[in-house]
């Protein structure tokens, strides 16, 4: 019941922040660099800030931890990937804490098809969720704690599942903006 009421507050959370970032006048200051740059571009540039703002503040609300103090990393691996998250500051262990519990937590309902979370955060579904969710008793979640946070191990034999693991993975590395490469690595 617990996690129903917080889900519906996120939710809630998530519309109100939705519909006021909708309700603030957007700024049109161009800087020099951007004055070559055609219209267009600077709106798309906007645009993507804009959305790239969104995530964070959902993600902040959703994870229980600050972007700012945390670095996330979406690896791909050739049997599924790692969702890796570590605060930035060594002492910082309200961070590292508060990471662990969401990893755990995001592992358990990942575990059981529920991809609510995401689909909060980048308000959209996800590529590779549905796929995820439908073969959800043939991928692994494992969590594992590290010095500053923790992962996520995502792993699994059947071909289809791995492909959405890594749409999945791949489409957080774009809207999170990780600089992690989308490559399969060993």
């Amino acid at each position: 019941m617990k996690h129903v009421v917080r889900l519906a507050a996120v939710f809630a959370f998530f519309v109100a922040s939705v519909l006021l970032a909708d309700s603030q006048p957007r700024s049109d200051y161009r800087s020099q660099d951007q004055s070559e740059k055609s219209k267009s571009d600077q709106k798309v540039d906007r645009n993507h800030d804009n959305h790239l703002d969104g995530v964070n503040r959902r993600g902040d609300a959703v994870m229980g931890f600050s972007h700012a103090k945390t670095t996330h990393h979406f690896l791909l691996k050739p049997d599924g990937g790692v969702i890796q998250v570590e605060a930035n500051d060594a002492n910082d262990g309200a961070s590292r804490d508060q990471i662990r519990r969401h990893l755990k937590h995001i592992a358990k309902k990942f575990s059981e098809g529920d991809f609510a979370a995401p689909m909060l955060i980048h308000a959209q579904t996800p590529p590779g969720a549905p796929t995820m969710r439908s073969l959800k008793a043939e991928i692994k979640y494992e969590f594992e704690e590290s010095e500053r946070g923790g992962r996520v191990r995502i792993s699994t034999n059947n071909p289809g599942a791995v492909k959405a693991i890594h749409e999945f993975l791949r489409f957080q590395i774009k809207d999170h903006q990780t600089g992690d490469s989308g490559e399969i690595e060993n």
